[in-house]
Protein backbone atom coordinates (compact mmCIF):
# COMPACT_ATOMS: atom_id res chain seq x y z
CA UNK A 1 0.00 0.00 0.00
CA UNK A 2 1.27 3.43 -0.75
CA UNK A 3 0.83 6.96 -0.24
CA UNK A 4 -0.53 9.16 -2.11
CA UNK A 5 -0.33 12.95 -1.73
CA UNK A 6 -2.49 16.16 -2.69
CA UNK A 7 0.61 16.78 -5.34
CA UNK A 8 0.58 13.81 -7.09
CA UNK A 9 -3.36 14.11 -7.27
CA UNK A 10 -3.12 17.48 -8.71
CA UNK A 11 -0.72 16.39 -10.88
CA UNK A 12 -3.17 13.54 -11.98
CA UNK A 13 -5.96 15.53 -11.98
CA UNK A 14 -4.73 18.50 -14.07
CA UNK A 15 -3.02 16.18 -16.79
CA UNK A 16 -6.55 14.08 -17.21
CA UNK A 17 -8.40 17.40 -17.77
CA UNK A 18 -5.41 19.61 -19.33
CA UNK A 19 -5.42 21.79 -16.91
CA UNK A 20 -3.02 24.43 -15.56
CA UNK A 21 -1.48 23.17 -12.46
CA UNK A 22 -1.59 26.35 -10.80
CA UNK A 23 -5.22 26.51 -11.56
CA UNK A 24 -5.93 22.58 -10.81
CA UNK A 25 -4.25 22.83 -7.48
CA UNK A 26 -5.93 26.51 -6.37
CA UNK A 27 -9.48 24.73 -7.48
CA UNK A 28 -8.52 21.48 -4.83
CA UNK A 29 -7.26 23.47 -2.31
CA UNK A 30 -10.62 25.73 -2.04
CA UNK A 31 -12.39 22.71 -2.30
CA UNK A 32 -10.50 21.26 1.06
CA UNK A 33 -11.11 24.89 2.36
CA UNK A 34 -14.78 24.54 2.08
CA UNK A 35 -15.52 20.72 3.55
CA UNK A 36 -13.41 22.15 6.53
CA UNK A 37 -15.56 25.24 6.98
CA UNK A 38 -18.87 23.21 6.35
CA UNK A 39 -17.41 20.63 9.03
CA UNK A 40 -16.65 23.55 11.78
CA UNK A 41 -20.07 24.73 11.05
CA UNK A 42 -21.25 21.55 12.54
CA UNK A 43 -22.55 20.54 8.91
CA UNK A 44 -22.76 17.37 7.47
CA UNK A 45 -21.48 17.02 3.88
CA UNK A 46 -23.07 14.57 1.29
CA UNK A 47 -20.87 13.92 -1.93
CA UNK A 48 -23.45 11.33 -3.87
CA UNK A 49 -21.58 7.65 -4.81
CA UNK A 50 -18.61 8.89 -2.68
CA UNK A 51 -19.62 9.30 1.07
CA UNK A 52 -20.44 11.23 3.53
CA UNK A 53 -18.70 13.35 6.25
CA UNK A 54 -20.21 14.65 9.13
CA UNK A 55 -18.89 15.21 12.90
CA UNK A 56 -19.90 13.81 15.90
CA UNK A 57 -19.06 15.03 19.86
CA UNK A 58 -16.52 12.72 21.96
CA UNK A 59 -17.67 12.84 25.31
CA UNK A 60 -14.62 13.60 28.29
CA UNK A 61 -13.28 9.96 29.45
CA UNK A 62 -11.09 8.83 31.94
CA UNK A 63 -8.11 6.66 29.72
CA UNK A 64 -5.75 4.61 31.32
CA UNK A 65 -1.31 5.13 29.68
CA UNK A 66 -0.62 1.84 28.86
CA UNK A 67 3.04 2.32 29.77
CA UNK A 68 2.70 3.55 33.21
CA UNK A 69 -0.73 2.91 33.95
CA UNK A 70 -1.77 6.16 34.95
CA UNK A 71 -5.16 7.96 34.57
CA UNK A 72 -5.55 10.69 32.46
CA UNK A 73 -8.57 12.69 31.46
CA UNK A 74 -9.01 12.84 27.85
CA UNK A 75 -11.44 15.49 27.30
CA UNK A 76 -14.52 16.02 25.01
CA UNK A 77 -14.62 16.65 21.54
CA UNK A 78 -15.64 16.38 17.73
CA UNK A 79 -14.30 14.40 15.83
CA UNK A 80 -15.19 13.48 11.66
CA UNK A 81 -16.80 10.55 11.03
CA UNK A 82 -16.78 9.42 7.23
CA UNK A 83 -19.50 6.61 5.90
CA UNK A 84 -18.35 5.61 2.11
CA UNK A 85 -21.20 5.79 -0.44
CA UNK A 86 -22.24 3.27 -2.97
CA UNK A 87 -19.67 3.62 -5.40
CA UNK A 88 -16.82 3.61 -3.19
CA UNK A 89 -17.74 0.63 -1.68
CA UNK A 90 -18.53 -1.28 -5.20
CA UNK A 91 -15.10 -0.49 -6.09
CA UNK A 92 -13.37 -1.37 -3.07
CA UNK A 93 -15.56 -4.31 -2.78
CA UNK A 94 -14.66 -5.48 -6.38
CA UNK A 95 -10.79 -5.08 -5.72
CA UNK A 96 -11.10 -7.17 -2.49
CA UNK A 97 -12.11 -9.88 -4.64
CA UNK A 98 -9.67 -9.61 -7.30
CA UNK A 99 -7.06 -10.55 -4.60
Amino acid sequence: MSTITKKEIVDRIAEATQTAHATTKAIIQRFLEETVAELAKGNRLELRDFGVFETKARAARTAQNPKTLERVRVPAKRVVKFKMGRLMKQKLDSQLSKQ
